[in-house]
């Protein structure tokens, strides 16, 4: 939400500067996540002033250009050289002076600087329309009227206002504060009561206009045939209005929070949008058919044609304004083709009125219509202000483009919303914010934020809360108002703290998170955050397609769908740095996946590891090697080992999205697979280094954890003993399966078994591969005999022989 520094000062006459105005409404819960300067033109003109061409004569070596001097009313003529063809002698012109920064209308920002143009020193430049930023006209050089003053600045000359417009991140339960006047009396409120400054709160005063209706014509009705979807509905019609351009002020107050003025009467409707918080439409009274204006939903899959000229199909459940054929705009939300305000209108129906804010975020999501009238109805606007801010407009618009109000105003209201009653103690509050505010205080807080005190009997409090303030209905957001408004900074801390001891047997979820992403991050990788929110296109795996999370609106184009892999969003991540030169990467990422198992959702939580690139950067020492499997590997099983787990089973896969995978498993559930992104996978995101990827069932992992005992053993007194072991076997024999033997056969003294050495080849029999097995060895009681050793061997060999068909290679 953008707030006009300016434009505030309407409604609390603070006395403060953007930054600390800034710091003020943050400490209040509207947090301002910017300040930025807004000039009328931008650049504020600086280095442009009012010129006089005193001569003027031909390029001697250029036909199109005119070699001018200049007078800017103080020294020297300014020689400047000029293509335009209007330029001539007695002419009071714009003058961009050396050093000054021009922004054009269309363009980038343009530097003057002094320059030599065909030969030619040129100190200056004669602007265009375009060229300083008024207009997109570049028909010649500006002229200006003979009464301007030679030498006084541009910016004084156009009026160039300046502004500081603050970025407020609004949250979705603050729609009170959805408007300058919700905004000035949270300001005014702290002012006061935190700050101790007299500072008034001041709403246009509408009461001393007189609202008389006259020349009654165009006579219109209004009908409501759902009351819940539309509460309240308002509305009058002003006759022989003339849309024409803003006056400047209006259109300098819409520029400065970002809006495009349009015209008298849609600007008005816009100003008062942003002023009260209340969104209006203007209706061409002659184009509403039978004199009816009806609020009810159309058949489903009727066509409607909004203003920007689309063609939508209806919901059952969208709400529409009608006439007595047809819609006319969706209700709340977005405009039609047939009934807005064009150059041409002459009288208006100005509708200012009350939806129920879930239709309307609906119906908008539905349609894609990201509306600042929607946004402002699912925030929640206040229903007892349809009339203020309906006289507000319609005076507006009567000063702005002449005409009369030519109908009583029209008000269907048949619940009125009063707000929420409930009672509140000063000692339940006390007792929740922690500290005393002082009974005086907290009156005067709730006074000022308009919420009304009906009663007080000793220690009890019975409030009405206005209906604007949609999210305080008990007595903890009322002292959610207080500490805001009081300040979280002026208060003290205890001097004291008391706590409590808990045990609990149970895996502490985050904490073992920490303790995994520490380890990581102190091994080099970085974690990364990605949405989970994307693209359904990405998914390959078959039997995940069909479970796929699916958004019924997706307002991202393709983002359409819940992930199901954590694979896709990190390929986006690596292509993204890829693309920018970061091509060595080691990233991982805790999140979850989502899927439809059953009619039910499912979410599990995951831990993504990826690497690709080069495991160090090239230096004259070290050229770097590429990650490959066994670097993905080594990480893995260091993070399962760290959580307590072994002894897993293990399976080889060469399904999508890998090339291949190796699978881990706990008691015949999936807990880890690791591998090869395939390149068909790859290409889709247009990376060509190799990515490994390994993909954690986190959640299971951490249920298993809480059952993992943790035993010590002491260090062994005995030295280990090591022999090397080399055999031909099968290619297609996998070393986990001379491992799970060794084990087997020697658990008592086997400490470590390793491959340490594979060979393919034309020296050995086809279809047959040699590996290099280390054993180590070593007892917890004595020194281990050469006999001994020799026997476990052996035993090893012969196992290797008879059940693995394997050929003992002997020194």
């Amino acid at each position: 939400m953008k707030i006009s520094y300016n434009w505030l000062k309407n409604y609390a006459d603070f006395n403060l500067t953007p930054k600390d105005l800034g710091e003020v409404l943050t400490g209040v819960g509207l947090e301002v996540e910017d300040i930025i300067a807004f000039e009328t033109i931008q650049g504020g003109l600086e280095g442009v002033v009012i010129g006089e061409v005193k001569e003027c004569s031909k390029h001697p070596d250029a036909d199109k250009l005119s070699v001018t001097k200049i007078g800017v009313g103080k020294g020297e003529l300014l020689q400047i050289v000029c293509g335009a063809p209007n330029v001539a002698v007695g002419q009071k012109v714009v003058v961009a002076l050396v050093g000054s920064t021009l922004y054009p209308t269309a363009g980038e920002k343009l530097q003057i600087k002094k320059a030599k143009i065909r030969g030619v020193e040129s100190y200056g430049m004669i602007c265009a329309e375009d060229e300083i930023g008024l207009s997109e006209s570049h028909a010649g050089i500006m002229v200006l009227d003979a009464t301007a003053i030679v030498g006084t600045s541009a910016a004084d000359f156009f009026k160039v206002e300046k502004d500081s417009v603050l970025e407020i991140g609004l949250t979705p339960n603050r729609g009170d504060a959805n408007s300058h006047i919700g905004v000035a009396r949270d300001l005014a409120t702290a002012l006061n009561v935190t700050y101790k400054s007299k500072v008034n709160f001041t709403k246009p005063d509408i009461s001393k206009f007189k609202f008389q209706v006259s020349n009654a014509a165009k006579p219109l009705s209004v009908e409501i045939l759902d009351n819940e979807a539309c509460p309240r509905y308002s509305g009058v019609t002003i006759s022989g209005i003339e849309v024409k351009d803003s006056p400047d002020w209006l259109q300098n107050k819409l520029k400065a929070i970002g809006l495009r003025p349009i015209n008298n009467v849609v600007d008005i409707t816009n100003y008062v949008l942003h002023e009260y918080g209340q969104p209006l439409h203007a209706f061409d009274a002659d184009k509403i058919r039978g004199g009816k204006v009806i609020v009810k939903k159309l058949p489903e899959g009727t066509t409607f044609k909004t203003l920007d000229g689309k063609d939508i199909k209806l919901n059952a459940e969208d709400l529409m304004i009608c006439d007595a054929e047809g819609g006319m705009c969706i209700a709340g939300v977005y405009g039609g083709a047939n009934s807005g305000v064009t150059a041409t209108t002459k009288n208006i129906f100005l509708e200012s009125a009350y939806f129920a804010p879930t239709g309307i975020r609906k119906t908008g999501t539905r349609h894609n219509l990201r509306t600042d009238a929607a946004m402002h109805f699912e925030k929640g606007c206040d229903p007892n202000i349809t009339i203020d801010a309906l006289k507000r407009a319609a005076l507006l618009i009567v000063e702005m483009a002449g005409g009369k109000v030519s109908s009583e105003i029209m008000d269907i209201y048949p619940q009125p919303i009063e707000g929420w009653r409930f009672d509140v103690s000063f000692e339940g509050m006390k007792r929740l914010a922690g500290f005393d505010m002082g009974k005086d205080v907290v009156k005067e807080i709730v006074t000022r934020l308009e919420i009304k005190i009906e009663k007080e009997e000793g220690d009890i409090l019975s409030l009405l809360v206005p209906a604007f303030k949609t999210d305080v209905k008990r007595e903890a957001d009322v002292v959610e108002e207080l500490i805001r408004i009081y300040g979280y900074n002026s208060f003290a801390l205890p001097k004291s703290l008391r706590s409590s001891l808990s045990f609990s047997p149970k895996v502490d979820a985050q904490k073992s998170e920490n303790l995994i992403a520490d380890m990581l991050t102190g091994t080099g990788f970085s974690e990364i955050w990605t949405n989970s929110v994307t693209h359904s296109k990405f998914e390959e795996d078959e039997l995940l397609k069909q479970h796929q999370v699916k958004l019924l609106n997706s307002e991202g184009a393709g983002l359409d769908s819940m992930r199901s892999s954590m694979l896709y969003t990190g390929l986006e991540v690596i292509a993204y740095n890829q693309n920018r030169k970061a091509t060595d990467l080691r990233l991982y990422e805790f999140g979850k996946t989502y899927l439809k198992v059953d009619n039910a959702y499912k979410e599990t939580r995951h831990l993504a590891i990826f690497l690709t690139g080069k495991t160090s950067e090239n230096n004259w020492l070290d050229k770097g090697s590429s990650y490959n499997f066994y670097h993905l590997k080594g990480y893995v099983m260091n993070i399962l080992h760290r959580l307590g787990h072994t002894g897993f089973e293990k399976e080889i896969s060469e399904n999508t999205p890998y090339s291949f995978s190796l699978v881990l498993k706990i008691e015949g559930v999936e807990v880890a697979r690791l591998g090869s992104v395939a390149k068909q996978t790859l290409a889709k995101f247009d990376i060509k280094n190799e990515v490994f990827y390994a993909d954690l069932n986190w959640e299971y992992l951490l249920d298993k954890t809480q059952f993992t005992k943790i035993s010590f053993t002491e260090l062994p007194k005995f030295p280990a003993v090591r022999r090397d072991l080399a055999m031909m076997v099968n290619e297609d024999l996998q070393f986990d399966t001379i491992e799970k033997i060794a084990i087997t056969e020697s658990k008592k003294l086997l400490q470590e078994v390793s491959l340490f050495d594979v060979y393919k080849g034309d020296k050995i029999e086809k279809g047959k591969k040699s590996y290099a097995v280390s054993f180590v060895f070593q007892h917890p009681d004595k020194t281990l005999t050469d006999q001994e050793i020799e026997k476990v061997m052996g035993k090893l060999m012969s196992k290797y022989e008879s059940e693995l068909g394997a050929v003992i290679r002997k020194n």
